[in-house]
């Protein structure tokens, strides 16, 4: 649908029955970052979101992250993951390859690539030939408490200063496992619609000019389904690192 305007893995928990704290371990590097571009009041999105399922469920080398986006709530369902700031990176995107307009379903990957949402194997093979991600930044959890917001640091190690035009972006994502919907109204009235890795949260943290640092964060809402944190360059730019820690 189109709109006009412009690793190992780390299960890792090891839970204390008296208090309920969780210990996690640092975070994995994923192979590829896949974010999928999604409405629950679009037609032609659950397919595309029942490939970004299975790709979660089959391969845990990738990062997939499903934003819903919000300019498609005035056509009878207003998607409840839907966040306007998931539209405006969208169209950071789109201004950046210097597309035309945004549209649902959409896939990008890390940052650069985009692949026909639907085609899963597409997808698969462009995650194995893209450039791979730098083994640069990490996420350690210190404490996850059981139904409560996450805290912990990220740390980036040095890999020389950038220019001001060059600087990196640094986001840090939390998301939740699965969703399933029954959608009431709109163009997929009467359908259960299934969405893995729901992006929930979605903070700036800041330019970063490729000296180490350490960001200490503590999340606003508890997530089911883990934190990540993406090295962009520049907003809609590729993504040139990535780290996940997966509850």
């Amino acid at each position: 649908m189109k709109h006009s305007r412009p690793l190992i893995t780390a299960l890792f928990c090891t839970m204390m029955l008296v208090s309920g704290d969780i210990h996690a371990s640092q975070s994995v590097m994923p192979r590829a970052v896949v974010e999928l571009y999604t409405s629950q009041g679009c037609n032609s999105c659950p397919p595309a979101d029942r490939v970004l399922y299975e790709l979660n469920q089959e391969d845990s080398t990738l990062l997939v992250l499903s934003y819903h986006i919000d300019y498609w709530n005035y056509l009878g369902w207003t998607d409840p993951f839907s966040d306007a700031r998931y539209s405006d990176r969208q169209r950071d995107y789109a201004n950046r390859m210097r597309e035309r307009y945004v549209y649902t379903p959409q896939v990008i990957i890390n940052g650069d690539t985009v692949v026909r949402a639907t085609a899963k194997r597409s997808i698969e093979s462009t995650s194995k030939t893209v450039a791979p991600l730098k083994d640069i930044s990490e996420i350690s959890l210190t404490s996850e408490n059981h139904g409560q917001p996450a805290q912990g640091a990220i740390t980036l190690k040095a890999v020389g200063k950038s220019g001001a035009q060059q600087a990196n972006r640094i986001w840090l994502i939390g998301y939740d496992r699965e969703h399933q919907r029954d959608v009431l109204s709109g163009e997929n009235a009467g359908k259960r619609l299934v969405h893995a890795n729901v992006v929930r949260e979605m903070i700036d943290l800041g330019p970063w000019d490729g000296t180490e640092k350490n960001i200490p964060f503590t999340m606003t809402t508890a997530y089911d389904g883990g934190i990540a944190v993406l090295i962009q360059n520049g907003r809609g730019g590729p993504i040139i690192a990535a780290s996940v820690v997966r509850f």
